[in-house]
Order: structure tokens, then C-alpha cells, then sequence
């Protein structure tokens, strides 16, 4: 199995889990944070469906300066807008990963703010740790804000425990 199609079938699976989870965000709360220190709940949804535009970034590119870079979010005012944010990030992405090389994925790419390096890593890394990676600990973080707002939490790796009481309910009806 070459890297692009072990990264394109992890990226496949978790791209269901994190829909899951997309699905229950409520934008009507976009401005709500946990802490003074915490991101806004629709920063936080917006940055989850962005990560796997680093793919095709990274894939594309051979390096990203923080210093000129123009990125401005445009936070997604309805679950059907973020619905479609993640669908065309990860859709994207799976094109890009499908027509790569283990070539490519092993040449270096580098993240700078100016002069300043902060890594080069080959491509296959850098992916798997700031796209996937970075993903997963986001979506860690989301599903804490979900239950902070009595939103129930869909399960990621088997069942939550809204998705057991669920069960237990629709059991005894």
C-alpha cells in the first residue's frame, strides 16, 4: 500500500466520525467558548473542516510563511454551511492524496513565520501530524464543548454514552 492510499483510507474513515460530530454542532452558538482562553465554537468547527485542506496544501506546496500568509475564516452560519465546508475540504483532499507519489509525499516541506523555521518534515509527516493529528485533538476538544452545551456527543470509536442512553431509552419505549 502506497502512502497516499493509507493516508486517503484513515482520512476516509475519520471523515465519517468527524461528519458525526459537524452534524451536532449548533451554529446558533457560534460565539459561545467554554473559557476566556478558549476558541469560539465556530472558529473551532470551521478550523476541524479546514485541516484537511493542509493536505492539499502541503501536497501542493513546499512550504507555508505564517508571516505572509492571507487567511481570513469565514465561519459557516448553519450546519448546512459547515456540512459543506467539510464535504469540499475532504473531497479536495482525496483528489489531491489520490493523484500524489510516495515521491512527493517524501520531500521536504517547510512551515516559517519569516526567517524563522519552525520545522521541515517530508510531506507523509507533515500530514500526519498537522492535518490528521492536529484533526483528532480538535475534535477532542469539540466533543467537550458539545457536552458543556447539552448537546448529546455521538460516539467516535463505539458508542457515547448519549448514544447508550439513546439506546436504553428506545429500549424500554
Amino acid at each position: 500500500m502506497t502512502l497516499n492510499q493509507a493516508l486517503s483510507a484513515e482520512l476516509k474513515m475519520e471523515a465519517a466520525n468527524t461528519r458525526k460530530l459537524m452534524e451536532r454542532v449548533p451554529c446558533d452558538k457560534n460565539d459561545w467558548k467554554p473559557h476566556e482562553k478558549s476558541m469560539k465554537l465556530g472558529n473551532l468547527a470551521n478550523h476541524i473542516c479546514d485541516l484537511p485542506g493542509w493536505i492539499t496544501m502541503v501536497i501542493n506546496t513546499n512550504e507555508l510563511d505564517l508571516a505572509t500568509m492571507n487567511y481570513k475564516p469565514v465561519i459557516p452560519a448553519t450546519t448546512e454551511e459547515l456540512l459543506a465546508h467539510h464535504d469540499k475540504t475532504l473531497q479536495t483532499a482525496l483528489e489531491t492524496l489520490a493523484s500524489t507519489t510516495d515521491d512527493v509525499m517524501s520531500q521536504p516541506w517547510t512551515l516559517r513565520r519569516g526567517d524563522h523555521i519552525m520545522f521541515s518534515m517530508p510531506k507523509a509527516v507533515v500530514i500526519r501530524s498537522m492535518s490528521l493529528s492536529h484533526m483528532y485533538h480538535h475534535r477532542g476538544q469539540l466533543s467537550v464543548y458539545l457536552r458543556l452545551l447539552d448537546v448529546p456527543v455521538p460516539g467516535m470509536y463505539g458508542p457515547s454514552s448519549d448514544d447508550v442512553a439513546a439506546m436504553k431509552a428506545a429500549a424500554t419505549a
